[in-house]
């Protein structure tokens, strides 16, 4: 079945297959969050992005296997009411951004800066800082050897153009960090965002133009 990245709270995942990475996204949560299943094919390790809500149904994606990591994308709320849960129930490590570890109420144990590297199995993700959505939000850049580049934006950016801050001077800050460190991949480059629908960059360059032009 074709993926098409469209979930909804309650209804089932849907899965991205690459040839070295599966990509598990689902819908949790009153506030429509997107959590993702990362499963490296080579050594079937996995790791979760944003154990956002209902760790009941994140567990049930997770099954058996269990996952080696977790990875929260930024600290609001929204995006870890389940990572205690998740963590107590199978030991992952846990990552964030460094500046926003303070206010993620599980313990962070590896503290993410720009350009680190985060691994499952054989699999590397690239952390970028984005400052602006949050002090410390981080998207993750899988540069697949075999096609195009696959980010996980968090917050920081969706179908539309960029997520909202409430003050002017962050969302200047984010737009410079996302047009600096993300929209310089292709075209091609497939967006998972915090909540809703998948995107590319090729459809948000002209949004991301229109802010611009508004005087951000």
């Amino acid at each position: 079945m074709t993926y098409s990245g469209a979930v909804k709270v309650g209804g089932p995942a849907d899965v991205h297959e690459l040839q070295d990475l599966m990509i598990t996204k689902i819908a949790v949560g009153p506030m429509d969050n997107n959590a993702y299943l990362l499963r490296c094919r080579a050594t079937d390790e996995q790791l979760l992005i944003d154990a956002a809500n209902d760790a009941r149904t994140l567990l049930g994606m997770i099954g058996d296997d269990g996952i080696a990591s977790v990875v929260t994308t930024h600290r609001h709320g929204d995006h870890w009411q389940a990572l205690a849960e998740v963590v107590a129930a199978t030991g992952a490590r846990t990552y964030a951004g460094r500046d926003d570890a303070e206010g993620i109420p599980v313990p962070t144990d590896v503290p993410v800066e720009d350009g680190d590297t985060i691994r499952v199995g054989r699999v590397e993700l690239t952390a970028r800082h984005l400052v602006g959505h949050t002090p410390g939000s981080i998207a993750l850049v899988y540069d697949d050897p075999h096609g195009h580049p696959h980010v996980f934006t968090g917050d920081c950016l969706f179908p539309g153009g960029p997520g909202r801050t409430t003050q002017p001077e962050d969302f200047r800050s984010l737009m410079t960090g996302l047009e600096q460190k993300v929209f310089t991949l292709p075209d091609e480059t497939w967006i998972y965002p915090g909540h809703g629908n998948d995107t590319t960059l090729g459809d948000e360059r002209p949004h991301i133009a229109a802010w611009w032009a508004r005087g951000w």
